[in-house]
């Protein structure tokens, strides 16, 4: 009889030993799986919040600034190309909005990628010129329009080669550095006519 009791505990203590050993097991396999999955999901946050915070200020800067100063360029070329009494000038004009048109397009492209939104508004000073230049006909229109291009496209090349020199961003850098020719040519054709028009 007593020996029956001792079997019966023996196998109750093995059972119970054998029932702990198992659940700690699970335990420790639950929480090893647990734990990479919460590093690598906080590994993933961090680089998901690093990829979206990357862009400097400088750069984001520049890119509305770009964005609102290619918009004018196209809606200023629009209305020389109409209004303008040189062949010269509506020529130039018929070019802003080509070469405008299509670096915007790119500048769209590379926001987008980078989950920027552009602004539709046109700076303050070229809704002025715009003003200004709807009310004036023939030489007035061409000397005014070719004037603000001359300064607009100085300003234009500074700050674009800034962002070629020393932007951050690989895309937006490169944007700069390849738009950069064209704006040089801008500014010479400006030059040139403006030239013209004043003799």
């Amino acid at each position: 009889m007593k020996n029956i009791f001792l079997l019966s505990l023996i196998a109750v203590l093995s059972l119970s030993v054998a029932c702990n050993k198992t659940r700690g097991n699970e335990k420790n396999a639950t929480s090893s799986e647990s734990q990479p999955a919460q590093g690598t999901s906080g590994s993933d946050q961090s680089a998901n919040s690093q990829a979206g915070g990357q862009m400097s200020s400088a750069d984001h800067e520049f890119v509305m600034n770009a964005a609102k100063g290619g918009k004018a360029e196209v809606e200023l070329g629009n209305l020389a190309a109409q209004n303008a009494s040189n062949p010269a000038v509506k020529q130039f004009g018929q070019r802003m909005v080509s070469d405008h048109t299509q670096a915007n397009n790119r500048l769209q492209q590379i926001a987008q990628q980078k989950g920027m939104s552009l602004p539709d508004d046109l700076p303050d000073d070229a809704k002025q010129l715009k003003d200004r230049l709807t009310q004036e006909k023939g030489v007035q229109f061409d000397r005014t329009y070719m004037q603000n291009m001359v300064q607009d496209h100085q300003k234009d090349v500074a700050e674009f080669q800034q962002e070629a020199d020393q932007g951050q961003d690989p895309e937006i850098k490169n944007f700069a550095a390849t738009t950069l020719p064209v704006l040089k040519q801008h500014l010479q054709l400006a030059q040139t006519d403006l030239s013209k028009l004043q003799k």
